[in-house]
């Protein structure tokens, strides 16, 4: 009888590892979801996420749902990609534990603060989406519209509208985090960076363009912050490169 070589155990041992994190994080996920189910509850929560929508609709207006379930199916999206959202901290620390044994020491230091951050600035971007996006980019497009058309949306496209948008907005406050993390790699330079920074303010706005609706309002929420959260990346990049340091870098 053979037995595994010591690199396939060690193959093996880190599969199971990884295994368990991922059951760790669906259990975060579902636990999160259930506590939503419970309070305020999937419809409850669809109107929230749904008020931006109605209030740029003529008064006593309401959204449509075309499909049979649909009423009972997209309120239980929504309350899952909330779960999600909220339980995106507790995801993060299993993606860092299972990596962690790996580091070295002054590493260490560096991937705490990112999973940290990257959930805080993931959750203001979808904050900023909801609070200040929705309600401009709606009522826009309710002022745009001709009046011999009556604007319903349907609630099943207004979902994949409001999840692309909060996507694409979460993840365009991960610029600070992408800077720091090919500062600290060394592939590229703070100094290199400030060099391409006119490249980088064209290439916020084709972004914009191309993930958002075809208006300036959502064009300009997009790029302006993208813009800012990369100078903030400018500014803390050095800052954690001088933090996780390995002792024999330290001058």
């Amino acid at each position: 009888m053979t037995t595994p070589a010591a690199g396939e155990e060690t193959f093996i041992s880190h599969l199971i590892e990884l295994r368990d994190r991922l059951v760790k994080a669906s259990i975060g996920i579902v636990l999160v979801c259930a506590g939503l189910m419970i309070w305020p509850g999937p419809s409850r929560i669809y109107d929230i996420i749904a008020m931006p929508m109605i209030a740029a609709l003529p008064v006593g207006s309401k959204m449509i749902a075309t499909g049979v379930i649909s009423p009972f199916l997209v309120p239980m999206k929504v309350t899952l990609v909330i779960a999600f959202i909220l339980a995106l901290p507790w995801v993060l620390y299993q993606l860092w534990a299972f990596v962690a044994p790996g580091l070295y020491t002054h590493e260490k230091r560096l991937v705490a603060p990112l999973v940290i951050s990257s959930s805080a600035l993931f959750m203001a971007g979808v904050a900023f989406c909801y609070f200040f996006v929705f309600g401009r980019v709606f009522k826009f497009i309710s002022e745009f519209s001709p009046t011999s058309i009556s604007v319903t949306p349907d609630i099943e496209n207004y979902l994949d509208f409001v999840m692309s948008m909060c996507l694409a907005f979460g993840a365009t406050f991960e610029v600070p985090v992408v800077v720091v993390i090919l500062v600290r790699m060394g592939l590229v330079s703070v100094a290199k960076l400030k060099e391409v920074r006119p490249y980088v303010i064209v290439g916020a706005f084709v972004v914009a363009a191309i993930v958002t609706p075809p208006d300036i309002v959502s064009q300009f929420a997009l790029a302006l912050p993208m813009w800012i959260l990369f100078e903030l990346g400018l500014l803390v990049a050095p800052v954690f490169v001088r933090a996780t340091q390995a002792p024999e870098q330290v001058e």
